[in-house]
C-alpha cells in the first residue's frame, strides 16, 4: 500500500509539472524507423507522423532488411498518399547483431539528414503536436542566477546547444528573432552547484498506452502498461531525481549525444536497446527527460501462448537490466498479496479489511494513471479485470527468476548480461 500511495504522488507531480507552457523550439528532425513484416494499426501511426504541426523541417526514414518485406509495399503506400512529405524507404540488408531492430537502425542513422534523431516502434501512433511537444524538451536551459555573460563563449553557428535560455537571451540585448535561429554555447557545468547549469538534454522521451485489439489477454496487456508500467516509470523519475534510460515509444536524441557513447552499434546484441541507449547517455553527462506527450502503441490479438511470450521476455528485460529493482517489483503487487492473505488467513476481517483498502488504492493509481496521464479511454471499462491481470502478473515476476530464454518475433534467444544469443531450433 505504501508503494501504491508513492506512485500516486509521483503520478500528482508528473501531471503538475505538465501544465507548464512549451519552450519555442523546432530544430529540424529525422525520425528513423525500423520495420519487420506488418503490424496491428501501422499505417494509421505512419499517417499520424505525417500530420505533424510543427514548425520546423522533419523526414521519415524507414529501414527494412528486404524491398520484398510487406512493410515496404505500407511505405510505398505512404509515400503515394504523402507526395509532399519528405519520407524514404531503404534497404539495410546487414545483419550486423542479434537485434534486427537496432541493425536496421545502425544502418539508417547516416541517412539522416538533420542533428536530432528520433527513434520510435513501428506501430506507434502520435498527436498532431508530437514533434513540437518532444522536440520542445531540447529547448535551451540556463540558472541565471550566479551566471557572468561576459565568460560565456557564444556560438552563433549551427551547433548543438550547452544550455541556455529565452530569458538569458532577452538579458544580453539578443532579439527573439534573431535568437529563434541561433545557438548560444555555454560550457557545461555541475547540476549541484548554485547557479550552475543543468545538464545538456541529450535524449527524450515518452509514456505510452496501448491499444488492445479483440481478444482478453490484448486487453490484459494494455490494462497493465496503463495501470502498473507507467507508474512504475513515473515512481522511478521521482525517486531517482529523473529517469536515466529510455522508452521504445520515443527516443528522440542529439546526434552528438549519440556519437558521444559510440553510436548505435554497440547496442546490435542488446535487448533491451531503449534502456540501454538512456543509460548510456546518462552515464556520458547528458539528461534524459520524459515528455508530456503520450503515444499510443497497438497490442496483437494474442492468444495465452504470445500473451505470456511477450510478459516474460518483458519480465526478464528488466530482470537483466535492473536486477535490483526487479526485486523490489515484490511491492508493487499489492493486490495479490492481499488475496492471499485472505486465503492465508481464512478470511478474518484484519485481511478483508486490509483487502478492501488494498483494492481501492490500486483503484486510485489505476484511474490517475491510466485515465488522467495517459488519457487511455480503455482503462475504466477494463477496471473489473484489475484482480485477474494482477494475480498473472505475479505469476510472470515469479516466473522472470525462472530462466534466462525469451521469445521474440518467433525467435528463441538466451539472456545474458543484457545481450541476446540465438538458440538454434
Amino acid at each position: 500500500m505504501g508503494y501504491f500511495l508513492a506512485a500516486l504522488i509521483a503520478a500528482r507531480i508528473f501531471l503538475s509539472n505538465r501544465r507548464k507552457p512549451l519552450a519555442p523550439f523546432s530544430p529540424g528532425v529525422s525520425i528513423l524507423k525500423s520495420l519487420k513484416g506488418l503490424d496491428p494499426g501501422m499505417m494509421d501511426g505512419f499517417r499520424s507522423h505525417c500530420r505533424q504541426s510543427y514548425a520546423g523541417e522533419y523526414e521519415l526514414l524507414f529501414g527494412v532488411a528486404s524491398l520484398s518485406d510487406p512493410a515496404a509495399d505500407a511505405v510505398r503506400q505512404l509515400i503515394a498518399e504523402y507526395p509532399k512529405q519528405a519520407i524514404r524507404l531503404i534497404e539495410c540488408p546487414q545483419r550486423l547483431g542479434t537485434n534486427g531492430k537496432v541493425s536496421t537502425l545502425v544502418q539508417l542513422a547516416p541517412h539522416a539528414r538533420y542533428k536530432f534523431l528520433l527513434i520510435n516502434d513501428s506501430d506507434i501512433t502520435v498527436s498532431s503536436r508530437y514533434l513540437e511537444q518532444v522536440m520542445a524538451c531540447f529547448a535551451p536551459e540556463m540558472a541565471l542566477t550566479g551566471i557572468n555573460p561576459s565568460a560565456e563563449e557564444f556560438d552563433f553557428s549551427d551547433k548543438t546547444s550547452h544550455g541556455t535560455t529565452l530569458q538569458a537571451a532577452e538579458k544580453l540585448k539578443i532579439g527573439s528573432a534573431l535568437f529563434q535561429g541561433t545557438t548560444l554555447v555555454v560550457p557545461q557545468m555541475p547540476q549541484n552547484n548554485a547557479g550552475a547549469l543543468a545538464p545538456e538534454v541529450g535524449l527524450v522521451t515518452a509514456l505510452y498506452r496501448g491499444r488492445a485489439h479483440h481478444t482478453l489477454a490484448s486487453s490484459l496487456e494494455a490494462l497493465g502498461i496503463a495501470t502498473d508500467f507507467q507508474a512504475g516509470v513515473l515512481l522511478s523519475k521521482w525517486i531517482e531525481g529523473g529517469l536515466h534510460y529510455g522508452l521504445g515509444s520515443t527516443l528522440a536524441l542529439r546526434r552528438e549525444a549519440l556519437d558521444k557513447i559510440g553510436g548505435l552499434l554497440p547496442l546490435v546484441d542488446h535487448l533491451a536497446d531503449d534502456y540501454e541507449l538512456g543509460e548510456r547517455i546518462s552515464a556520458a553527462g547528458y539528461s534524459v527527460v520524459l515528455s508530456d506527450e503520450v503515444v499510443e502503441t497497438n497490442i496483437a490479438a494474442y492468444g495465452w501462448r504470445g500473451f505470456l511470450d511477450h510478459q516474460l521476455r518483458w519480465a526478464r528485460t528488466v530482470r537483466d537490466a535492473r536486477p535490483w529493482g526487479y526485486a523490489g517489483l515484490i511491492f508493487t503487487h499489492g493486490l495479490g498479496w492481499a488475496l492471499f492473505n485472505v486465503g492465508a488467513s481464512g478470511a478474518s476481517p484484519l485481511s478483508l479489511w486490509l483487502l478492501g483498502l488494498s483494492f481501492c488504492l490500486r483503484l486510485a493509481l489505476a484511474m490517475t494513471v491510466g485515465a488522467e496521464v495517459l488519457s487511455d479511454r480503455q482503462v475504466l471499462p477494463s477496471l473489473w479485470l484489475l484482480p485477474l491481470r494482477d494475480l498473472i502478473a505475479m505469476g510472470v515476476w515469479v516466473a522472470g527468476f525462472a530462466g534466462n530464454t525469451i521469445v521474440w518475433r518467433g525467435e528463441r534467444f538466451a539472456l545474458k548480461n543484457g545481450k541476446l544469443e540465438l538458440l538454434r531450433r
